[in-house]
C-alpha cells in the first residue's frame, strides 16, 4: 500500500480545461432543449416584476464587440435578477427601417426611382429579416438567455399600429406641426435627418472676407460705407438677406489709408483682421453700439432685386470673423431664428442632391454646392467687395449613415414640438436614477437645448407619416383619423399605406369642409427612425401584458443620450406625461488597446464570434465586468489573454473545492457554524461578506465592482489564505473527522455561492459545475435561487480579531522569508516557531480558538511569554525565532514530528496520524507501505 492511498486527495471529473469553443454550443443547445429561459420565468410567475427594456439594434451585418458587450451586460442583469426573486423576462428587439437598408439594396443593383415604392419596400422588409436571423444567432451564441422567439421588430404590423397611435396621441395635443426651418439635410441621403443622425468630424473650409455696401444708412452711415461680414460656407451668400451684429459690442467705422471707401467692423476684431485686408494703417472715423445699427440696409453683393437688413442677435461672438455675421435664413437655425423675428424672406438655393437652383442665378445653377467658392470670390471681385479668403479647420456635422457632411437647409417639414412641453420632460428627468449620475446632466441638458424634433424623411422605407391633405392643402391631423390608419396597419401592416390611395385609407364616407369634391391626398414622407424606436416603450412594454410600463431600465452606449433616451423620453412624457425608464443604464464605447476608436478601415476590430470560436465565449463575458463600462473600454487580444487567465484560476479554485467536496453530502454532514474551527468561522464570514458585497454590486449594475472582488476573494481570501492552509486538513486528517467536516462544509458553501454569483456572468462555466454536484436536485443551476446572507450574529469583533492575527501572520511569513535566505530552512514545513507574545496577543490567539500551527503552515510552535525573549528579534511587534524541525519527517503528511513510530505497526507516521489509518484504513495492517 502506498501512503497517497492514505490520504483524501480528492477527486472530481470537471476537466481542468473548459475547451469553452467547443463545450458551449453544446450547452447552449442543452439550455435551448430544456426550455430553460421558459422554466425560470414559470418558476417566478408571481414574483414582483424586473422590466429591462432591449434598445433595439439596427438589423445591418454580423454584431461587433459593442452589441456584445451590451447584450453580455444586459444578460448578466437579467440573469441577476431572476435568481435574485423576480419575474424578469427579455424581450429582444431590432430597429428595421431606414437607409442603411435602402444602401444595401442600391449596393445589390436595384434601383428605387424604376419600381412601385411598395415592391421596393418588399425588398427592404425582406433583407431586414435576414439580417434579424443573422444578429440573432449572433447574440445566442455569446450566451444570452432571452425569448428569441417572440422578439419586437419594428416592421411588424402591431408596433407600426402602437407607433402610429403614439403619433396621434401627440397630434391631438398639438405637439405635431409642419414648418419650413433650417434642419440638417444630407444630400447624399436627400433627406433631413435628426440630431441624433448626426456626427462630427474636422473638415477644411474656404472662409470669405467680403463688403456688403450701405443701402440706407438711416442718417447714421454714409452712403459710401461697407460692412465687412465673414463666411465660412460660400454658397449661403447667393441666399443671403441679412447682417447680423451683436446689440451690446461696439462697432467701428474705418477708413485704411489709400482707400476712399469706409467699413465697419466691430471694435474687438479690428487687431485681428485688418493685416489680413493689407490694412496697416487706418482712421477711426466713429464708433456705435450695434444696437444703434440695427435696421440700417445693405446691398445685396450682386443680386440687385434684394437687399440685406442689418439685425441684433445674441449668437454673434468675438471669437472669430468680423462681429458682424452674415445672415441667409434658408440656410442656418440662428439666421433662420433671427430673420423670423425681423420677417426676411426664407431663399434656398440648393435642392435635395446639394446642387445649386435657378434661383441661385445663373452663374450658379447646376454646380455642386461645396464647388461654387470660387464662383463666389469672381463675383465679390467684379463688384470690388471681395477683402481676403484663407483655409480654416473646424469640426463640421456629417450624416452618420453616408459619413458625407451635411448643410442645413429650409424646407417644408413635419416636426414634434418639443418646445410646447419642454419644462415636463425635464421635470421627469429628475425622476429618474441614472448610472454614472453624470449622465442626469447630460440628458437635461440636451433636452433643455435642443430644438423641436424634424421627424419627416424623404425615403420610402419606413412607417409612412399618417397625414392627409385636403384640396385647398389643409393638413388633416384628426385623431379618430390617424387611429383608423392605425387600424389598417395593425392588420395589414403599413405597406397598405402605399399599396393604396387616400380614399381608401380614410374610413368610408369621410367628408372634409376643406374638400368639398371629396378629394385627398396623403403625405408621401416617412418618419425618422428614432420616432420608430422611441416609441417602443408603447409598442413593446404598454402592449405586452406581462410586461410593465415604465420599464425599470433602459440600457445602452453613451450615445443614447442624444439617440434613444433622447426620443423614447420626449414621446412618452408627450403621450403619458411619464419618463419611460426608472433606471438608465449608460456604457462608453470599445477602442483597441492602444485606445483608438475601434474601425474596420483601420485593421483594429475584434469580432465577438471569432473570441468565440478560439477562446470562449465566457472570456469576453468575463472582460465585459473587468473593464469601467462608465467610460470608454480598451480590448485587445492581449487583454483577452490577461482575462482568460483570470477565468483559469477561477475555474481550477472551482474545481479544487468540487474535488474537496467529492465525498461530502451537505444535508447529513454538514457542521453547524457555531460548531466549526475557529479558521473556519472566519472563512464563514469572509464567505458571507462577500455574498453581501456581489449582491450589492449587482443590484447596483457595479461590474467592475464584482470583477475586483471576485479577483481578490479568489487570489487572497482563498487560494493565498484559506486553500492554501487547508491542505494539512483536507488531505491528512480523518475522512469524518470534525475538523474536516467543518472545513468541507465551509467549501460546499463557498462553491455553491461562487457558482451561483458567478452564473449571470459566466453561465456555461457555473452550469456545467452544476453538473458535478450530485446533492444539488435542481435540473440548471440557473433555476436555484442567488446565495442569502447569512446572520451570523455581531461579527465586527471577530473581524477585527482576526485583522489583527493576520498582521501577526505577516510577521511571521517575515521571520521565515529571512530563515529561508540564510538556508535555515527550504519551505515552512521545515520550521519550528518561538512566538513570544505579549499579554494582548496571548489573549488574541486564544479568543480566536485557532490552530496555530496550521495556520502558519510549520511543522513545530511553542508559545512563549514576551517577557523570555528579550534578545528575540522583533518583526513589525512580534517576536519570533525560527529553528529547523526537529525529529522526522512523515511520508505521509511531509510535516516533522517528534513521535514518529509512537505505534510499532506504523513506524514512519506520527501517533495522530496512525490512529486514522489504523480506524480508516486497516488494510495498511496486513498489506504494509512501500
Amino acid at each position: 500500500m502506498k501512503y497517497k492511498d492514505t490520504l483524501n486527495l480528492g477527486k472530481t471529473g470537471f476537466p481542468m480545461r473548459g475547451s469553452l469553443p467547443k463545450t458551449e454550443p453544446v450547452r447552449q443547445k442543452k439550455w435551448d432543449d430544456g426550455e430553460l429561459y421558459e422554466k425560470r420565468l414559470i418558476q417566478n410567475e408571481q414574483k414582483p416584476h424586473f422590466n429591462l427594456h432591449d434598445g433595439p439594434p439596427y438589423a445591418n451585418g454580423n454584431i461587433h464587440l459593442g452589441h456584445a458587450m451590451n447584450k453580455i451586460s444586459k444578460d448578466i442583469i437579467l440573469r441577476y435578477k431572476n435568481m435574485a426573486g423576480f419575474y424578469a423576462p427579455y424581450v429582444p428587439g431590432w430597429d428595421t427601417h431606414g437607409l442603411p437598408i435602402e444602401q444595401q439594396l442600391t449596393k445589390a443593383g436595384y434601383d428605387r426611382k424604376s419600381m412601385p415604392k411598395s415592391k421596393w419596400r418588399d425588398l427592404a422588409k425582406d433583407f431586414a429579416l435576414e439580417q434579424v436571423d443573422k444578429q440573432r444567432n449572433d447574440f445566442k451564441r455569446l450566451g444570452v438567455m432571452a425569448d428569441w422567439q417572440r422578439p419586437y421588430i419594428t416592421l411588424l404590423p402591431e408596433f407600426e399600429a402602437a407607433q402610429i397611435r403614439v403619433f396621434g396621441e401627440m397630434a391631438g395635443k398639438g405637439y405635431i406641426f409642419k414648418g419650413q426651418k433650417p434642419v440638417y439635410w444630407s444630400w447624399s441621403s436627400e433627406s433631413a435627418l435628426a440630431e441624433a443622425e448626426i456626427e462630427y468630424h474636422d473638415i477644411d473650409s474656404t472662409s470669405l472676407y467680403y463688403a456688403n455696401k450701405v443701402k440706407d444708412g438711416k442718417g447714421i452711415l454714409d452712403d459710401d460705407t461697407y460692412f465687412v461680414v465673414w463666411t465660412t460656407t460660400p454658397f449661403t451668400v447667393t441666399a443671403s438677406r441679412g447682417i447680423t451684429l451683436g446689440p451690446d459690442f461696439e462697432y467701428s467705422v474705418i477708413q485704411p489709408v489709400g482707400d476712399t471707401r469706409k467699413f465697419v467692423v466691430a471694435t474687438g476684431r479690428l487687431e485681428a483682421i485688418t493685416s489680413k485686408f493689407g490694412w496697416e494703417s487706418y482712421t477711426t472715423l466713429a464708433t456705435y453700439k450695434g444696437q444703434e445699427l440695427d435696421r440700417i440696409t445693405a446691398y445685396h453683393p450682386w443680386d440687385t432685386d434684394a437687399e440685406e437688413l442689418v439685425m441684433n442677435a445674441d449668437h454673434v461672438t468675438l471669437d472669430s470673423g468680423t462681429g458682424l455675421v452674415h445672415t441667409a435664413p434658408g440656410f442656418g437655425e440662428d439666421d433662420f431664428n433671427v430673420g423670423q423675428k425681423y420677417g426676411l424672406e426664407i431663399k434656398v438655393t440648393v435642392d435635395e442632391k446639394g446642387y445649386m437652383t435657378k434661383n441661385a442665378g445663373p452663374d450658379f445653377e447646376g454646380q455642386f454646392y461645396d464647388d461654387v467658392a470660387d464662383t463666389v470670390i469672381n463675383k465679390l471681385t467684379e463688384a470690388n467687395l471681395f477683402l481676403a479668403k484663407e483655409k480654416i479647420t473646424h469640426s463640421y456635422p456629417f450624416d452618420w449613415r453616408t459619413k458625407k457632411p451635411i448643410i442645413w437647409r429650409a424646407v417644408p417639414q413635419w416636426f414634434a414640438s418639443v418646445e410646447k412641453f419642454r419644462q415636463q420632460i425635464l421635470n421627469e428627468i429628475d425622476n429618474v436614477k441614472f448610472y454614472p449620475e453624470w449622465g442626469k446632466k447630460r440628458l437635461y441638458n440636451m433636452i433643455r437645448d435642443r430644438g423641436d424634433w424634424v421627424i419627416s424623411r424623404q425615403r420610402v422605407w419606413g412607417v409612412p407619416l399618417p397625414i392627409f391633405y385636403a384640396e385647398d392643402q389643409t393638413p388633416i391631423l384628426d385623431q379618430k383619423i390617424i387611429n383608423h390608419v392605425a387600424d389598417l396597419f395593425a392588420e395589414h401592416g403599413s405597406n397598405y399605406w402605399f399599396e393604396h390611395d387616400a380614399k381608401d385609407l380614410l374610413p368610408e364616407g369621410y367628408t372634409n369642409e376643406h374638400s368639398p369634391n371629396g378629394v385627398f391626398k396623403k403625405e408621401e414622407d416617412i418618419m425618422d427612425v428614432w420616432f420608430d424606436s422611441g416609441s417602443s416603450w408603447s409598442g413593446v412594454m404598454a402592449t405586452r401584458d406581462y410586461l410593465d410600463y415604465p420599464a425599470d431600465l433602459y440600457l445602452e452606449g453613451s450615445d443614447q443620450y442624444r439617440g434613444w433616451f433622447n426620443s423614447s423620453l420626449i414621446t412618452s412624457v408627450a403621450v403619458t406625461g411619464h419618463a419611460p425608464y426608472k433606471n438608465v443604464l449608460s456604457q462608453g464605447f470599445t477602442l483597441d488597446g492602444n485606445g483608438n476608436k475601434m474601425s474596420k478601415s483601420l485593421g483594429n476590430t475584434i469580432s465577438p464570434l471569432e473570441v468565440a470560436d478560439k477562446m470562449g465565449i465566457e472570456i469576453l463575458r468575463l472582460w465585459t465586468i473587468s473593464v469601467d463600462t462608465s467610460q470608454d473600454m480598451p480590448v485587445s487580444h492581449e487583454i483577452l489573454k490577461q482575462v482568460s487567465e483570470n477565468y483559469r484560476k477561477v475555474r481550477n479554485t472551482l474545481r479544487f473545492l468540487m474535488a474537496n467536496t467529492s465525498d461530502f453530502n451537505y444535508d447529513q454532514d454538514a457542521v453547524p457554524f457555531a460548531q466549526r474551527a475557529g479558521h473556519d468561522r472566519y472563512f464563514s464570514v469572509l464567505l458571507n461578506d462577500f455574498v453581501k458585497d456581489v449582491r450589492n454590486y449587482y443590484d447596483n449594475y457595479q461590474f467592475n465592482d464584482i470583477f475586483k472582488r471576485l479577483i481578490n476573494f479568489v487570489n487572497v481570501d482563498l487560494s493565498a489564505f484559506y486553500l492554501d492552509i487547508a491542505k494539512d486538513v483536507v488531505y491528512v486528517e480523518a475522512p469524518t473527522s470534525l475538523v474536516r467536516r467543518s472545513m468541507q462544509t465551509v467549501f460546499y458553501e463557498t462553491l455553491t455561492a461562487l457558482t451561483k454569483l458567478l452564473l449571470p456572468i459566466l453561465p456555461h462555466t457555473a452550469e456545467e459545475v452544476w453538473e458535478y454536484l450530485p446533492n444539488e436536485t435542481a435540473e440548471f443551476a440557473y433555476l436555484t435561487d442567488m446565495p442569502e446572507v447569512q446572520d451570523y450574529g455581531e461579527t465586527h469583533e471577530l473581524l477585527a480579531n482576526w485583522k489583527q492575527f493576520m498582521n501577526l501572520r505577516d510577521s511571521v511569513n517575515k521571520a521565515l522569508e529571512e530563515a529561508r535566505a540564510t538556508d535555515l530552512i527550504g519551505k515552512n514545513a521545515e520550521a519550528a516557531l518561538t512566538l513570544y507574545l505579549t499579554k494582548d496577543q496571548k489573549q488574541l490567539v486564544d479568543d480566536l480558538d485557532i490552530n496555530v500551527r496550521l495556520i502558519l503552515m510549520v511543522s513545530q510552535l511553542h508559545v512563549d511569554t514576551v517577557e523570555n525573549g528579550a534578545d528575540v528579534k522583533d518583526y513589525d511587534g512580534v517576536k519570533v525565532a525560527v529553528s529547523h524541525a526537529v525529529g522526522g519527517v512523515s511520508p505521509r503528511d511531509r510535516l516533522y514530528h517528534e513521535d514518529l513510530g509512537a505505534d510499532a505497526d506504523f513506524p514512519e507516521l506520527s501517533k495522530h496520524e496512525a490512529e486514522i489509518v489504523r480506524e480508516f484504513y486497516p488494510e495498511a495492517l496486513v498489506e504494509g507501505f512501500e
